[in-house]
This record gives C-alpha cells, sequence and structure tokens, in this order.
C-alpha cells in the first residue's frame, strides 16, 4: 500500500489517535458544508481520487462521502492551515453533505438569532 507523501505528512499536527480535522466548503460559494476527521491513509486517498474520504470514528473505518448515500463529494483543492491541523477540502457537494439529509451539517442549530445587534444581546 502507498503511504501518504512524507513532505505532507510532516506537517500535520495530529490528535492523539492520529487524525487531522477535515472542512468540506462547497466550491464558488465558500459554504462550510461539514467537519469530519481524516487520516493519513483518508487524505491519501483524496489527494489520490479527488473524492473526499473520511475517516470514522464511531466504525473505526475509512469511507467516501456519498458512497452509500450518493451525495458525493467531489475534490477540487485541498490546502492545510497555518498550524496543520485542519484541512480545507474545497468540493463539489453533490445531494446533501450532512448525514441528517440536510446542505450543511450547519443547517439547523443558530445559537444566535441574526435579528439582534451585538448591543441587543
Amino acid at each position: 500500500m502507498t503511504s501518504l507523501d512524507p513532505a505532507i505528512a510532516g506537517l500535520l499536527k495530529r490528535t492523539a489517535d492520529g487524525l487531522v480535522c477535515a472542512v468540506a466548503q462547497q466550491r464558488g460559494t465558500g459554504e462550510v458544508l461539514m467537519v469530519a476527521w481524516m487520516n493519513d491513509e483518508a487524505l491519501r486517498l483524496t489527494l489520490a481520487t479527488r473524492r473526499a474520504t473520511y475517516f470514522s470514528r464511531s466504525r473505526g473505518e475509512l469511507w467516501v462521502k456519498g458512497a452509500t448515500s450518493g451525495n458525493t463529494q467531489t475534490v477540487h483543492d485541498v490546502r492545510l492551515d497555518c498550524d496543520g491541523d485542519a484541512v480545507l477540502l474545497v468540493v463539489e457537494q453533490t445531494g446533501g453533505a450532512c448525514h441528517t439529509g440536510d446542505r450543511t451539517c450547519f443547517d439547523a442549530r443558530p445559537l444566535l438569532d441574526p435579528g439582534l445587534s451585538p448591543a441587543d444581546r
């Protein structure tokens, strides 16, 4: 099996269990779709196939976004943040990004009332 390019692997700051946070963002609009986790193999596969591949902490295995649901993410760009502890995937989302079926994982629970000014909060 091929491993992640050592030049890339050396830039990552992983959690104790070897994972890095991955943020999926819609290409063209900048809409944040979801947050998931990647291990080195998930990142390697994402870079090689341009299909978003993540690591499921609950199942303890890799998963390709949309492999069972059809709600796929075609990867157009991958960027590492300045600290090396998060990866940004710029994707073309087909269908909902959230496992609930919502467009994004951030649709359902706004914490601030958008009608209130900071002085009213």
